[in-house]
């Protein structure tokens, strides 16, 4: 209950302060709406990232700490999946400049 009262949280503020820039006419000032939903999307993949990594280095560590023996093998799969995971939040950073590019 609680934390689906600070999403909805979130939410309201996030949508307060994009109202008056969408609002905006197109012309000097003003952002596309493009841009900043990109700027949005970085910043949730950025987060989910941060989360998946965190869990992924969690899992390895309480994985080693029962099995010491298989520790080369857990190091090598996690180093793989954090590369897979950071990749997806580089992609997205690349997809906002793209955007940005576009809007501009």
């Amino acid at each position: 209950m609680r934390k689906s009262l600070f999403c909805l949280f979130v939410i309201l503020v996030l949508g307060s302060i994009a109202t008056p820039a969408l609002a905006a006419e197109a012309g000097e000032g003003s952002i596309s709406i493009g841009l900043g939903i990109s700027v949005l999307a970085l910043g949730i993949a950025a987060a989910g990232g941060a989360l998946g990594q965190g869990r992924a280095a969690a899992g390895a560590l309480e994985g080693m700490a029962r099995n010491p023996g298989a520790a080369g093998r857990i190091q090598a799969a996690l180093l793989i999946s954090l590369a897979f995971l950071e990749s997806l939040v580089i992609f997205t950073f690349a997809m906002v400049f793209l955007i940005r590019g576009m809007a501009l």
